[in-house]
């Protein structure tokens, strides 16, 4: 079997550091040969294009913006974003009513990052039922304008040679006015349950099993590590020296 592949979620991890470039020299150090990010917008792309050079890491994902409520421009917005926490925000654009222009921009700005980062995959995030709405009052439009915008960004996604993944979020939990609330296969990512941090630590599930389970599956794709440090990401990763040893 095949060991697994994981990459840093640098909105979750090395958070001790304020920006991104700095986390993927960061990610690199500690032995990550790939990252991803949420919304990594507001820091310097030539940056980010260096840091990448640099450490040949693999950017293996980043997000459609979150939506103009949560402007990027500004202090709070950044704080939120690099701690991979978006609580005042859209959280995506993708099937909320009206905001079509708006999700059509985002996506442009996401192309460039891409492009400029050699991504591959784009999360293109759903959004949230509007402050007011009852979900069962609005899911039927809130699906048709989520099929009308993933169709018009995989005809663009498609001819840049870049997927386009959606993400169910947990509405019982996470995030009660997350749209796309139901599961679906795509990318992987992890965190312990019910406090979000390390595989290792305390909690419901028992990833040395679901390693295995990925690797009799014969998963190819990398496994992304977007959970909460308990101190520094740094000292945390214990989890992942155990299972590049268990995998020799």
């Amino acid at each position: 079997m095949a060991p697994l592949k994981f990459c840093a979620n640098l909105s979750w991890l090395f958070t001790e550091l304020p920006d991104f470039s700095q986390r993927m020299y960061a990610a690199a150090s500690a032995g990550f040969r790939a990252v991803e990010a949420g919304w990594l917008y507001d820091s310097d792309l030539q940056e980010l294009q260096r840091a990448r050079e640099a450490t040949g890491v693999e950017v293996i994902l980043i997000n459609t913006p979150p939506g103009n409520d949560c402007n990027m421009g500004s202090a709070r917005a950044r704080t939120h974003t690099r701690r991979g926490n978006v609580k005042g925000g859209d959280l995506g654009l993708g099937a909320v009513p009206g905001r079509e222009a708006e999700f059509r921009q985002g996506l442009d700005l996401a192309l460039k990052y891409a492009r400029a980062l050699h991504c591959k995959r784009i999360h293109l995030m759903a959004g949230r039922v509007p402050a007011g709405s009852h979900r069962r009052e609005v899911n039927e439009e809130m699906e048709d304008i989520f099929v009308e915008n993933l169709n018009y960004a995989a005809d663009i996604l498609s001819k840049e040679g870049i997927t386009g993944l959606i993400e169910p979020i947990n509405t019982r939990i996470t995030d009660p006015r997350y749209f796309l609330d139901s599961p679906h296969q795509g990318h992987v990512q992890m965190a312990q349950v019910p406090g979000r941090n390390e595989p290792n630590s305390a909690g419901e599930l028992d990833y040395s099993y679901l390693f295995t389970t990925l690797e009799n599956l014969h998963y190819q794709g990398y496994v992304g590590c977007e959970y909460r440090p308990r101190g520094s990401t740094q000292e945390g990763l214990g989890w992942m020296e155990d299972y590049i040893k268990s995998s020799r």
